[in-house]
């Protein structure tokens, strides 16, 4: 990564600070907690989003769900209770992964743009900008655990007809099967609506940041102070309200693309099957799934990287103080001498 170079207060030189020395794995750890965690509980609405997302109206390549309430029974009748944990592996691992990513990424971008200075507010064009480019940094390494994930989801009981190359035992054997039929190709269906989708993390990180600071100028605090949970509860949820509700068609089109019981030759032919077949509402297929997922998704995974990476960071900052101690009466010492 390209240095920064930073001016040094009333000196006529400048210090050059890398972006590596921004790193911090405290966001890393506190990203994949929320996510995991998160992921685990509220998976079966995942799942049940995702076949609401590919019924296109003019295919039956799978049961029919009329509502929320008979896509639980429907399922649990017919797969059993397990059902509504087709594709967890590869969701956790994509979650975990993408949400440590994505905090790691974007705090680090972060950082590099207020050099260091965590007290400085950006405004929502730089937040817009660190958000966009760390979704892209984290979508092109998690893209294949979410064609995996969308697949085992999709994964019906009457899918002993397909061909043995797209039924599949489980995450590794996804994996294996897509690259052996499909090439990387097949690892990265969706990715292009995926990278739309940045547009989705960096709205909702725009608007909880700009939240949060502005609320922390209105109480006079530094805008890096703790809140309470509550506080964050609300930031998360309405910033993610409103990034669902702007960019939830792109999330369509990337399930559409991923289900291996439909072939579409690209994005533009699925877009325009979808506005033929089903118009303005077949974009929109599954919202309410989604939002009643991944609201209390963000809220829970926003929490406790919340608390999480403050815990961390202050662990970490007490032990550098404590180091700074420690050595100090050392350096005294050989000074004198």
């Amino acid at each position: 990564m390209s240095p920064v170079k930073i001016n040094s207060g009333g000196s006529s030189g400048t210090t050059t600070t890398p972006m590596l020395s921004y790193l911090k794995y405290e966001y890393f750890v506190a990203g994949i907690s929320g996510g995991v965690i998160s992921t685990l509980l509220l998976h079966p609405l995942d799942l049940i989003k995702t076949r609401f997302a590919v019924h296109d109206g003019h295919t039956h390549s799978g049961p029919q769900y009329k509502s929320l309430k008979s896509a639980v029974k429907q399922i649990v009748k017919t797969e059993g209770v397990g059902g509504l944990y087709k594709g967890v592996v590869p969701n956790v691992l994509g979650s975990g992964g993408a949400w440590g990513c994505y905090f790691f990424f974007y705090n680090t971008i972060k950082g590099w743009i207020q050099r260091g200075n965590s007290r400085k507010p950006l405004g929502p064009s730089w937040h817009m900008f660190a958000a966009a480019d760390a979704g892209i940094l984290t979508l092109l390494m998690t893209n294949p655990l979410w064609v995996v994930k969308t697949r085992l989801c999709l994964q019906y009981k009457d899918d002993m007809n397909l061909p043995e190359r797209l039924r599949y035992k489980g995450t590794v054997d996804a994996i294996t099967k897509i690259y052996r039929t499909e090439g990387i190709h097949g690892l990265y269906r969706g990715f292009i609506p995926g990278m739309f989708g940045v547009s989705h993390g960096a709205i909702q990180f725009m608007v909880y940041e700009e939240m949060k600071n502005r609320y922390n100028l209105y109480l006079n605090s530094p805008i890096d102070t703790k809140l309470s949970t509550w506080e964050y509860i609300f930031f998360a949820a309405v910033s993610k309200l409103i990034a669902a509700a702007s960019t939830y068609p792109y999330q369509v089109v990337r399930a559409r693309l991923q289900d291996h019981h439909h072939n579409y030759s690209g994005s533009i032919e699925c877009i325009q099957l979808i506005w033929r077949c089903e118009r303005w509402r077949g974009f929109y297929k599954g919202l309410s799934a989604n939002l009643s997922r991944v609201t209390p998704a963000t809220v829970i995974t926003f929490v406790i990287y919340e608390n999480v990476s403050h815990y961390l960071l202050q662990r970490t900052n007490r032990r550098n103080a404590e180091g700074d101690q420690t050595s100090l009466p050392i350096l005294v010492k050989s000074v004198e001498a």
